[in-house]
């Protein structure tokens, strides 16, 4: 199950327009159509070449120390003032340690941090911008800070006393909690799943710094060979001989019009002229919400897509994205796309609402369902990436399988929410067919079965998990 891709239909594109000039990599650029109906086509300038994308900055910022150094770091992690990281503390070393933040190499430090909140970039010394949407930070408290004195490094260890890494140089500044979730969330209501659980309740300051991180990070849940670093996905898409990769993020469990999608995209990359696009299917492996389904019964899941032959691991790669999920809406979204740039991806998918959540105190969603597809293509510093918005998928009844959304004949289309979906699951009840292959419905129906009720007769809240 290392990998996946797609089988090819005769669909409609799902493109829309973007209103920006894109380039990719290397080469000369190509004038390509791309229809986004029977009678409109949008015009993309795109660079056709066989190199990957440079990563932001130019080189991959991998902070691991080299192993036969690893004994003496230890050793002079011992020796330093301590802060213990949560778990989601220790994913966000995960992102750093493989240089998926690149071309940060530590957590931030003030300059940093405001930059990102203000800006979503980073300016870099030789005057370009990066795009950076989400803080990447460490809270400590008023009695670590003080423990920490007058030290320029300090070592992070897990909650089993294992040294994790030191993070050298270090700046200590306030930790302006409702600005930073104001800017990030555009609201400062009760109940947003990451502020709960990572900021409500994190200390009034910011330790910044360069990382040096011990030991690569294992979380040994039988997932960790699909945990694939930028490093290790380059290296994949070049013995493949790549000369395109789209990627596609999801948190949810893969149903035919995710593969639709797919399908459609990379047909549309090879009529564009590229000779052998890769699918980057790159589900989110850090923290998620309580009610999302967990990550090893999403990698189950996507295992019996690749069985029932819906994706083909030919022309798809699949691996676990570690970054912990915000649910920040288009400012999260600039993120998820700027770490797969570093991964080698130069198209990136985005669909409905991307990051998004209902709103956590009103009846209705937080975000407006089109603007992270609008400000992906405006965003600083993803001018290379190339965003591929699409049109929404739902069940076409006359059909009897996913097809991309006809507003003409509209009543013959049925949507299935995600939450229309988990009642089925639940119930034990079959969704239309065609909607998702068998044995990846077995495997939902499966989970929510796994969920056994409480003496109330309620199902209890699952909790979040570590990757």
């Amino acid at each position: 199950m290392a990998s996946m891709a797609t089988r090819f239909t005769n669909t409609p594109s799902p493109f829309h327009s973007i209103q920006r000039t894109s380039y990719t990599h290397l080469g000369a650029p190509v004038k390509v159509s791309i229809s986004t109906s029977k009678s409109k086509k949008t015009h993309l300038r795109l660079r056709v070449s066989a190199g990957l994308i440079e990563p932001d900055g130019g080189k991959l910022v991998e902070l691991l120390v080299e192993e036969p150094l690893r004994g003496l770091k230890k050793k002079e992690a011992l020796s330093l003032p301590r802060i213990e990281l949560s778990s989601i503390d220790i994913q966000w070393v995960h992102v750093l340690s493989e240089g998926w933040a690149s071309p940060l190499t530590g957590f931030m430090r003030e300059s940093e941090f405001l930059q990102t909140l203000h800006f979503n970039s980073l300016r870099l010394p030789d005057g370009s911008v990066a795009n950076m949407s989400v803080p990447i930070v460490l809270a400590i408290d008023d009695a670590q800070k003080h423990s920490i004195g007058d030290s320029t490094s300090v070592a992070l260890f897990d909650s089993k006393n294992n040294p994790i890494a030191v993070l050298k140089n270090i700046e200590i500044y306030k930790h302006p909690k409702e600005e930073r979730i104001a800017r990030t969330w555009g609201t400062t209501a009760p109940g947003l799943p990451y502020v709960d659980q990572a900021i409500t309740n994190a200390g009034n300051w910011l330790i910044g710094g360069d990382l040096e991180v011990i030991e690569p990070i294992k979380y040994h849940d039988g997932l960790d060979r699909f945990r694939q670093s930028p490093a290790e996905l380059r290296e994949e898409f070049t013995r493949r001989n790549a000369d395109a990769v789209f990627a596609f993020q999801l948190r949810n469990p893969v149903h035919n019009g995710h593969a639709l999608l797919m399908t459609d995209t990379r047909r549309r990359l090879l009529e564009m002229g590229y000779k052998n696009p890769i699918l980057l299917l790159h589900p989110l492996g850090g923290y998620t919400k309580a009610d999302d389904v967990p990550l090893s019964w999403r990698m189950k899941q996507h295992e019996k897509v690749l069985e029932d032959g819906v994706l083909d691991p030919e022309t798809t790669v699949v691996s676990i994205f570690p970054s912990p999920m915000h649910y920040a809406g288009p400012t999260e979204v600039q993120w998820h796309a700027k770490a797969r740039i570093n991964a080698g991806a130069n198209f990136y998918i985005v669909g409905r609402d991307p990051a998004g959540m209902g709103h956590p105190t009103e009846k209705r969603d937080l975000y407006d369902a089109d603007h992270g597809k609008k400000v992906l293509s405006m965003a600083p510093g993803l001018e290379r990436l190339n965003i591929l918005p699409f049109r929404v998928a739902a069940y076409d009844k006359t059909q009897g399988k996913m097809a991309f959304f006809d507003p003409s004949r509209a009543q013959d289309f049925l949507f299935i929410s995600g939450t229309k979906m988990r009642t089925l699951a639940k119930n034990k009840e079959n969704p239309p067919e065609g909607f998702m292959c068998p044995g990846g419905w077995k495997v939902l129906v499966e989970y929510y079965d796994s969920l056994v009720p409480a003496s109330s007769g309620r199902l209890p809240e699952p909790e979040a998990v570590l990757a």
